[in-house]
């Protein structure tokens, strides 16, 4: 059965892996992995030696209602009124807090709150204008996500450079900066959130160990890159013309149904929701997701007040909380929740667990088992190895290191350990090796219709002596200091 279990979620992740070539949406083969593999595992509960052994299942059998059952019957009982609810519990936190930042995001967006930051810059030497922008999406995608970073920095030099050749230069570089920017804040990237959301990292720890490594894996193909970069970039002369037939080249502001100031506070009060969850968290000790609600709440609350003056303003023009919740990606939010319940299957299955001791014993690394996870996560998507990698090793505490065969080495399992800091690095950063390797990467493809032969050629080389460079300073970050 356990064979049964992994050739299912194999093949699930391959279907997952090869997304377009198949033409059938990651979301729909995660969740029937997913549930495939619970099926399997609630009707076939006796046979997996973990479940039957476990200290909870033996407490749960000591219920004299439950004790007169067969082994069956209890087995599907304990599957279905604990674990399952213990699992949906935990990734539920991390979907309502996705779907809380998603929101937030969307409300900045509608209301051309990033504008206040692309129209700032003016340059069109190529050499600046690459670095700038590459510095900009590096900070922009540690508040937001990145793939929302990506989208708009991808709008930014649409307006600004018309060649498709060097526009593909700096559709890269955003890409590169969007993941290893995402990488060092615990609200940056879906993998560090659901390393946060789980305990696995802290924000105190994570940003100043991470922050340096993942500069440099920015920094250094960006400077390779605008070694190639030569004079100024022409901007569209189209875009301009076809705004002054239209008579809207210098009227922006009517785009919008809010004024300037107005829309000037809602991009403030929405990153400033998004940069007190982590202080949220640290104060109240209750969980991300009830920070990030707290924020969408007072977002609510402030559109809603604004939006009540405006009583000329025809309804249809106002993009209340109500509207824009609809622009939210729920095909995104039904991948996680399909992969994470796989994942759970195979860490009540034991199968991760195996596969962790053979890890420890094969290879005993924790440095060499992350840079192999972050060079997968450039072929296949990141949220599964992050996950399976949650699912294999428990956080360690204080006390269970001391006692352990090896202390020394679960150090790098407890809170902010090396293993899970290094972890988000890799699996963050590594994705920018191919051009599918993550989310930014697939929807910057898409928008600029990159080839992937290009990518391979012209830019993963950069991108993996970035990858490499940063690793290696995080590593004598934790040797020297």
């Amino acid at each position: 059965m356990l064979i049964l279990v992994v050739t299912i979620f194999i093949v699930g992740y391959l279907m997952i892996a090869f997304e377009h070539p198949i033409k059938i949406n990651k979301a729909a083969s995660a969740l029937l992995t997913g549930t495939i593999l619970w099926i399997l595992y609630v009707m076939n509960g006796p046979e997996f030696d973990s479940l039957v052994s476990s200290d909870g299942f033996k407490a749960f059998v000591q219920d004299p209602q439950v004790a007169s059952l067969s082994l069956m019957e209890q087995c599907q009982q304990y599957i279905v009124s604990h674990q399952i609810l213990v699992s949906i519990g935990e990734i539920c936190q991390t979907l309502i807090f996705l779907v809380g930042a998603m929101i937030i995001v969307e409300l900045i967006d509608v209301h051309g709150g990033f504008e206040f930051i692309t129209n700032r810059i003016t340059t069109r030497k190529t050499k600046p204008l690459l670095i700038m922008i590459s510095i900009l999406t590096f900070f922009m995608s540690s508040v937001l996500d990145n793939l929302t970073t990506s989208i708009v920095m991808i709008m930014l030099i649409r307006k600004i450079i018309a060649d498709q050749k060097t526009r593909w230069f700096f559709g890269s570089m955003i890409v590169i900066a969007a993941n290893s920017g995402g990488a060092w804040s615990p609200i940056g990237d879906v993998t560090t959130i659901m390393l946060w959301v789980k305990g696995n990292i802290s924000t105190g720890e994570t940003i100043p160990h991470l922050i340096l490594p993942s500069l440099v894996s920015m920094f250094v193909p960006m400077l390779l890159m605008a070694r190639q970069m030569k004079g100024s970039v022409t901007s569209p002369e189209q875009t301009t013309l076809a705004l002054e037939n239209e008579g809207q080249a210098n009227s922006p502001e009517e785009f919008f149904a809010l004024a300037h100031r107005e829309r000037l506070y809602i991009f403030v009060l929405g990153i400033l929701c998004l940069l007190f969850v982590p202080v949220f968290k640290m104060v109240t000790h209750l969980p991300p997701f009830m920070g990030v609600m707290v924020g969408v709440s007072i977002l609510w609350f402030f559109t809603e007040f604004i939006y009540g003056k405006k009583e000329s303003l025809e309804e249809d023009r106002k993009l209340r909380v109500s509207k824009v919740v609809h622009r939210i990606d729920g095909s995104t939010l039904l991948f996680f929740l399909g992969i994470l319940l796989a994942v759970e299957v195979l860490r009540y299955t034991g199968i991760l667990g195996a596969f962790a001791s053979w890890l420890d014993t094969s290879v005993g690394n924790v440095f060499i088992v992350n840079m192999v996870i972050g060079t997968l996560s450039a072929v296949v998507d990141n949220v599964p190895l992050v996950a399976g990698a949650i699912g294999m090793y428990p956080v360690m505490t204080e006390e269970a290191v001391a006692v352990s065969a090896d202390p020394v080495y679960w150090m790098n399992f407890i809170q902010d350990g090396t293993f899970w800091q290094f972890l988000a690095y890799c699996a963050g950063v590594g994705g920018s090796m191919l051009i599918i390797g993550s989310a930014a990467g697939v929807v910057v493809m898409g928008l600029e219709q990159i080839s992937f032969g290009w990518y391979l050629k012209k830019i993963t080389g950069m991108a993996f002596l970035g990858y490499l460079a940063g690793a290696l300073v995080y590593i004598l970050q934790c040797t020297l200091i």
